[in-house]
């Protein structure tokens, strides 16, 4: 197989060399950097400068609106899930897809359609003008909890829902014949069976709040609400720069998501209970009939109005206003803003061609590397081979902005004999290193579940290495590298935390060109580019999901 060409023992030194250059070495830098402020070894540097530079607060801040969110998410994603799981609800499978489109929304996008309809004389106030007197106390925590909690609720809703489908009727049914009702079952039954997945599912909604950029950068800001990441930002991005604060936050931030990761793990394993035995399990659904239906889609209907209708509404219209100031009047419509946009030589088309180069380009790099990993890491058994499965999964483990100011002060050290700072290729070298998880993951799924018979197979009819790599595995292969591809071009494609660090002067992409566009008053044109964004993300998505099922057939 592949060992035969690249040997064994070289390929895995490789692998380790590779990823301890791209993951490894910057996340070191900046614990290092954190921990000698002034060339001496002080472990306790990042405390000591959060306590004397009045960054207490923003840590706290931090922590608060994670556990907030976490008990949003909780209130919206639980009742969803035992309605789906539970009840006859659940056999409208359309509705699992529909649910996810909040959290593929990128955050600094779903805040600024927030923003459009509860702002004063927003299009809250202009359908429904008594709103009025409501609409400012939304520009509070309790907005920005909301907004990141219809961001993240489907996230926690498909664990739970999943764990509770994993429930067999048989428990609740037990409990029923000795005249159990639904409050006793569901506390005495089903939360102590959904306790493990459900601490799991909030601990990662809590670590997703805290190392959440695009809601603090945008909506946090415009409350005076700020954490973490939007204060790494601040000390990179503003001058004077202070690359010694913002280490020093970043490393806080990476061990209280590694702290929050090894509480996740641990929790997990101590309430993980079988709920599958060898006669299976038997699924029941609740028939829903009259005012209980009607309760149940109304619910459904307003979770999926404020989550998903909410933000596309003031999104779409804002893009095709003539003028903000008339409102939803007849007459103030236009495609304008789409043709400037896509005019020729415009700044806009410029952003959204370099977005497109960028993520086409990035994809490609991440799936041949995250194939090349895939293949080294094999089942896991070795060392070498564990080292290199978590080293790649690192990047999606860690808060993306802590990642992003590693590769600064890594490939911007004066003794880099590489000067990829500042230019293209540190761009596409910055999304590969963020995504490349994703194309791990799926390439290492679909090797796993290739049957070493089959390669045995070739090896019988005397087929060369390569000629079994390029004729089975291969081809086994691309379902998982194609949505390694996707995955990674469509998140490329709109991100922004890295995009607005690492970008060279003079250079825009479609997320910069929105968060510019949105913070200059131009709302419409940042508006059109984020429709067209998600456009384009969608078709890739539709057009992968048609050349996967065709392979399929």
């Amino acid at each position: 197989m592949l060992s035969k060409f690249i040997p064994a023992a070289w390929g895995r030194i490789l692998a380790l060399a590779l990823l301890s250059v791209l993951i490894v070495l910057p996340l070191l830098f900046i614990l290092m950097e954190s921990v000698r402020p002034h060339g001496q070894w002080d472990w306790l540097a990042p405390l000591e400068v959060i306590r004397h530079a009045g960054l207490r607060e923003v840590l706290l801040n931090s922590v608060w609106l994670g556990l907030l969110v976490v008990l949003g998410a909780t209130l919206l994603a639980l009742p969803a899930a035992l309605l789906t799981a539970k009840t006859s609800i659940g056999k409208h499978r359309w509705l699992d897809i529909v649910f996810i489109i909040p959290f593929m929304t990128p955050p600094y996008i779903g805040s600024m359609g927030w923003i459009l309809f509860m702002e004063r004389r927003g299009f809250l106030e202009q359908l429904w003008p008594g709103a009025a007197s409501i609409t400012p106390h939304f520009f509070s925590l309790f907005g920005m909890t909301a907004i990141m909690s219809l961001h993240l609720y489907p996230f926690l809703y498909l664990i739970l829902r999943n764990a509770l489908r994993r429930i067999g009727a048989g428990y609740e049914e037990a409990a029923a014949i000795y005249g159990a009702g639904f409050l006793y079952r569901f506390r005495r039954i089903v939360a102590p069976l959904l306790l493990g997945s459900y601490a799991m599912g909030a601990l990662l909604v809590f670590v997703k709040t805290i190392a959440e950029f695009g809601t603090p950068a945008t909506f946090g800001r415009k409350i005076g609400y700020y954490v973490l990441t939007s204060e790494i930002h601040r000390y990179t991005s503003s001058w004077p720069l202070d690359f010694g604060r913002a280490t020093a936050l970043a490393s806080v931030l990476l061990g209280t998501c590694l702290l929050f990761w090894y509480m996740q793990h641990v929790i997990t394993r101590r309430f993980d209970y079988a709920t599958l035995g060898g006669k299976g399990s038997r699924q029941s659904y609740v028939k829903l009939r009259g005012w209980k239906a009607l309760l149940a889609w109304s619910y459904i209907g307003l979770l999926l109005a404020t989550s998903i209708g909410v933000p596309y509404f003031s999104i779409i219209v804002a893009s095709l206003q003539k003028l903000r100031g008339d409102g939803l009047s007849a007459g103030n419509f236009t495609l304008d803003h789409y043709k400037r946009l896509l005019s020729w030589n415009s700044p806009g088309l410029e952003a959204l061609l370099n977005s497109i180069g960028l993520a086409c380009l990035a994809a490609t790099v991440a799936v041949i590397l995250g194939t090349f990993l895939s293949l080294q890491i094999k089942k896991a058994s070795r060392f070498t081979e564990r080292a290199t499965d978590v080293f790649s999964l690192l990047p999606n483990t860690v808060p993306g902005i802590v990642t992003v100011v590693g590769l600064i002060l890594f490939w911007n050290a004066p003794w880099m004999p590489i000067p990829l700072y500042n230019t293209y290729g540190m761009v596409v070298l910055t999304y590969v290193v963020l995504f490349l998880p994703y194309t791990v993951q799926y390439v290492k799924s679909g090797f796993r579940q290739i049957d070493g018979s089959l390669t045995m197979a070739g090896r019988v009819f005397n087929g060369t290495p390569w000629y079994i790599f390029r004729r089975i595995i291969l081809p086994l292969l691309i379902p998982g590298m194609l949505a390694g591809w996707m995955m990674t071009f469509t998140i490329s494609i709109r991100e922004l935390v890295a995009s607005l660090l690492i970008l060279p002067p003079s250079m825009r992409v479609s997320a910069t060109y929105i968060f510019a566009q949105f913070e200059q008053g131009e709302v419409a044109m940042g508006m059109a580019m984020a429709v067209i964004s998600v456009g384009i993300t969608t078709v890739v998505l539709a057009i992968m999901n048609h050349l996967g099922a065709g392979r399929k057939e």
